[in-house]
This record gives structure tokens, C-alpha cells and sequence, in this order.
């Protein structure tokens, strides 16, 4: 599955538009995590707790985004954008939405 934040690609062509594909993950902060970013903020640096949960929640909010795409036949989602969103006091949501599409197969 090709993935881009582009709308176009070059050297490829568009062969069929399948519409809006989504992904989405929604995570809650750790306890651990907030001791430890509490003495990050007293000292400084990254929150690196964080930063691996914001990871993993994008890699699923983007497999999820792949498998709603494959299942409607697509080879290629165009347009990629993500979003993230506070839900509820220490939750957010990552999501990630594009255009899905069939390319044209190379020769």
C-alpha cells in the first residue's frame, strides 16, 4: 500500500477515485508516565513516555487507515493528513484520514 501526503504522484496515474479512508486511535495517559513528566517539567527535556505513545498511537490510527483502504480495493491512499485531538482530560485521539485510490500498475 502507497502512502503520501501528496495529491498527485509522479509517474503514476489514477485509475479509479474510492473515496475518504480514516483511521483513528484514542489513548489514555500512564500513571508512571505522569510521574516521570511531572520531573521532566521541573527540569526539562522531553517526555519521551510520550513521545513513544503518541508513536504507536499514529502507527495504529495509520494500519487502521490501510485496512479500511485495502478493503474497499485500493492500492494507494493520496492526501494523508494527521490530526490529533484532546478527548477527555489525560486522553487524546490521533487521527488520520486521506483520499483512497487505485493506481494504475506499472510496467
Amino acid at each position: 500500500m502507497l502512502i503520501s501526503n501528496l495529491e498527485i504522484l509522479p509517474d503514476h496515474r489514477i485509475v479509479r477515485h474510492l473515496g475518504l479512508v480514516q483511521g483513528s486511535s484514542v489513548r489514555s495517559k500512564h500513571v508512571g508516565r505522569d510521574i516521570m513528566a511531572s520531573i521532566k517539567n521541573i527540569f526539562g527535556g522531553e517526555l519521551q513516555g510520550y513521545t513513544e505513545l503518541l508513536h504507536e498511537s499514529r502507527e495504529e490510527a495509520t494500519e487502521r487507515l490501510i485496512q479500511q483502504a485495502q478493503g474497499i480495493g485500493a492500492n494507494a491512499v493520496l492526501n494523508v493528513r494527521y490530526s490529533t485531538s484532546s478527548i477527555a482530560a489525560g486522553a487524546a485521539e490521533i487521527f488520520v484520514y486521506g483520499t483512497a485510490v487505485e493506481l494504475a500498475q506499472r510496467d
